[in-house]
């Protein structure tokens, strides 16, 4: 079978032209005329954000891919919500939504109305580059609705969907879910796959850049200043700090550590300052604690990610193959469904006396404990190596796995 015959049967027939659709309820060919039509009705004012938005409208196969210039004024209960390393962030209300497909009945797009949605900003973005516009691409990134601007600040913002439970250590102080958080780290492992796939790397990768909203997104992808060491510091590779270049290998160093602060919910060196000595620490091995309660299968893992020499860590793809394999086949392993259901154990035993409501309040964070990105500029670091304390816990793990 081949592609339109695909298209045809997955997406049936195009009632204007006739042709197999491209994806649901979606016809390019047809859709991307309108679009070009509509050109000369609309402008951001920058050049560059101009020809993507028409980029991707003349070229979308569904209505995902599909980006709008949006003026500022759609928008209702614009609310400030966070601020994070590069803008702040609001949530807000869009009456008229965003766009579904074309309605040939009566001539307009249809649209899912009442859509709240976040608006991300970038600061002292009049003249944007395309580093802003990166994210959009990739699978797994957060969805992406348009680009807006603020009126007073001229500042370009990013119209995002909304992810309700906000970013992951959000999520898993009041609602995740044990049972799924092996699937939950697939999802993450698959999206920083595709950054990687795209000859990309994130450079700013931690806990506060992924969203959940129904499924695991990464955000701020191009984000990062392209001038010194800039980032969170507990989720920084020692030889980024170093000022090596940043490879794909620091990124799988900060899945390491996210991956462990999530299925330990403990947020990594909180409780002392993030500076020159925690610096000099992480470089001579120093690692957030691990979790008696983790599985050994999974501290393995993390222990290779965070690994002091690059070399050894794994690489994206492996670590996405791993992590999938495992949510699939947990239930037919005895020894993985052996270790999962005695960590559920623990954390209940560990957490009891912690509600989902008190987590947050529960938590005591060392007031130079910064988890924003920020610049870092560390001097006379050593060289990166791996601490003996870590092999030592490999051997308590396994001694503890086998009470």
């Amino acid at each position: 079978m081949d592609d339109m015959e695909k298209r045809k049967e997955v997406y049936g027939i195009c009632d204007e032209c006739n042709e197999p659709g491209t994806g649901e309820f979606w016809c390019q060919h047809c859709n991307a005329k309108r679009f070009k039509e509509n050109f000369k009705n609309w402008t951001s004012g920058n050049k560059d954000i101009d020809e993507l938005i028409q980029h991707s409208q003349l070229n979308a196969v569904h209505h995902i891919k599909c980006l709008e210039w949006i003026p500022y004024e759609k928008f209702q209960n614009v609310t400030y919500f966070t601020r994070g390393g590069f803008g702040k962030i609001y949530s807000a209300e869009w009456p008229e939504g965003y766009i579904g497909c074309w309605d040939i009945e009566n001539q307009k797009w249809h649209r899912y109305t009442d859509s709240k949605v976040a608006l991300k900003s970038l600061d002292n973005s009049t003249e944007i580059s395309k580093d802003f516009l990166n994210e959009i691409y990739f699978r797994d990134i957060v969805l992406c609705h348009g680009i807006t601007q603020d009126p007073n600040t001229k500042d370009y913002m990013m119209v995002l969907y909304y992810c309700e439970n906000g970013d992951l250590r959000n999520y898993y102080l009041n609602k995740s879910d044990d049972n799924l958080k092996l699937f939950d780290l697939s999802r993450i492992a698959n999206g920083l796959l595709g950054i990687h796939n795209a000859e990309k790397v994130h450079k700013d990768f931690h806990s506060g850049n992924i969203l959940e909203g129904g499924s695991m997104y990464i955000s701020d992808l191009g984000m990062y200043k392209k001038e010194g060491v800039y980032g969170v510091l507990p989720y920084m590779a020692p030889e980024v700090l170093r000022r090596y270049q940043y490879t794909k290998a620091a990124d799988i160093y900060s899945f390491g550590i996210i991956m462990n602060e999530y299925l330990s919910e403990e947020i990594p060196f909180n409780d002392i300052p993030h500076d020159h000595i925690l610096a000099v620490k992480i470089c001579k091995g120093l690692r957030p604690k691990i979790s008696e309660h983790i599985p050994k299968f999974l501290v393995d893992l993390i222990m290779k990610c965070w690994d002091a020499k690059a070399e050894n860590r794994p690489s994206a793809k492996e670590l996405y193959q791993i992590l999938n394999k495992w949510n699939e086949t947990e239930f037919d392993d005895d020894e993985i469904r052996s270790q999962i259901s005695e960590y559920g154990k623990i954390r209940e035993i560990k957490f009891k006396n912690r509600s989902n409501e008190n987590k947050s309040e529960s938590i005591k964070t060392h007031p130079q404990a910064i988890y924003t990105s920020r610049l870092l500029n560390f001097e006379n670091l050593p060289e990166p190596v791996n601490s003996s304390d870590l092999s030592s816990f490999q051997m308590m793990s396994h001694q503890y796995q086998q009470i």
